[in-house]
């Protein structure tokens, strides 16, 4: 496997479908950004409640949201860079609010797994620097974004298809 990954649902209501399919997606999104192999990256699946307050305490909005990124090779102010050589690439962890994945999966009429796996595509994205702050870095972000649903088979249509 390309990514040490650690999938975390503080919420019990993911099924092991769910977290094999979210798995598999984001050691097929490393690969396809070609990350070194042994890096390391947490997702954590909560609900919106905490996700307000982690929303609230880092970023100064007291709403719930649907995917924080926390990248550990984000530089702050007066911080510098810590390269241990052998050591594995620490990405950073994601946070996704199962509560919002659902009403968004709802919202725009595609299934629960899809909504999941565009957020956790979308959050591991931000730990690899993009961001969708300028009209062009949002258009790059989300045709990578749709890139690598779409190469790895989950596309916005598959509720349909099941049905």
């Amino acid at each position: 496997m390309h990514l040490t990954l650690d999938l975390n649902d503080q919420t019990e209501s993911l099924s092991s479908e769910n977290l094999q399919l979210i798995e598999k997606m984001l050691h097929h999104a490393a690969e396809d950004q070609g990350i070194e192999a042994g890096s390391e990256l947490s997702v954590t699946f909560v609900n919106n409640e905490e996700i307000q307050q982690i929303n609230n305490d880092y970023r100064g909005k007291n709403v719930p949201t649907d995917v924080i990124s926390f990248a550990m090779e984000e530089l702050g102010e007066g911080e510098i860079a810590i390269n241990v050589p052998g050591a594995p690439r620490m990405l950073g962890d994601i946070i996704i609010s199962v509560e919002r994945a659902k009403e968004q999966a709802a919202d725009y009429g595609h299934s629960e797994e899809r909504e999941l796996g565009f957020l956790a595509i979308h959050g591991f994205l931000h730990l690899l620097g993009y961001d969708h702050m300028e009209d062009e870095d949002e258009k790059e972000m989300t045709e990578k974004q749709e890139a690598i649903l779409q190469s790895f088979g989950l596309r916005r249509e598959q509720q349909d298809e099941k049905q």
